[in-house]
């Protein structure tokens, strides 16, 4: 039982829980996608399904925190940093069939404070996602309220892209909001002007 078994089981069991949610994701079905030993579960995960859905969703959050930073930091603005951000996203959903999203919303929706290790991490990647944002506005000369308030703003919104454009099947949504949010950000900016 090697660390590729264990790599394997927790992407399967993130995937899982993008697509299905904490109660939807069950053992058996993270061991049969994965293809691993029916014993490798406990071996790897001794803590069973909690620890093996906290493992996996660290391990989004930690990938999906990466993609921002580097979004942001890859690119003359904050704004076109946003929105390189949403589109790769968009064309993640759209590769995926509708099933790919935020790695913790499914969990917000389903735990319901039962896990309260999840909820932390659930906070916590909320707060690192907006204060990436925030810090980044706030670097290119926007003032801290306006970062701050921005921030939120863009990261409530593309939560519920995410949603409308998984029921509409469609990346549309998150594209057109993408843009917006790049004309939003920039021209709050000093020195540029909004149209």
């Amino acid at each position: 039982m090697n660390v590729k078994t264990r790599d394997r089981m927790i992407e399967t069991t993130a995937r899982l829980l993008q697509e299905r949610g904490y109660f939807g994701t069950s053992l058996n079905d993270i061991l049969t996608q994965s293809g691993a030993p029916r014993g490798s579960l406990y071996f790897h995960f001794p803590g069973g399904k909690p620890q093996i859905v906290a493992e996996a969703t660290r391990a989004s959050i930690a990938e999906a925190t990466e993609a921002l930073r580097q979004a942001l930091a890859e690119v003359p603005t904050p704004g076109q940093g946003v929105r390189g951000f949403i589109e790769a996203t968009a064309q993640m959903m759209e590769q995926s069939n509708y099933t790919f999203g935020c790695p913790v919303a499914p969990l917000v929706l389903d735990a319901h404070g039962e896990l309260a290790e999840l909820a932390e991490l659930c906070r916590g990647a909320f707060d690192e996602w907006a204060g990436l944002m925030r810090d980044a506005f706030e670097k290119a000369g926007m003032a801290p309220e306006r970062a701050q308030t921005l921030a939120l703003m863009v990261e409530a919104a593309h939560e519920g892209l995410f949603l409308i454009s998984r029921a509409r099947r469609s990346v549309e949504p998150l594209l057109v909001m993408a843009a917006e949010f790049e004309e939003l950000i920039d021209g709050a900016l000093p020195g540029r002007r909004a149209n």
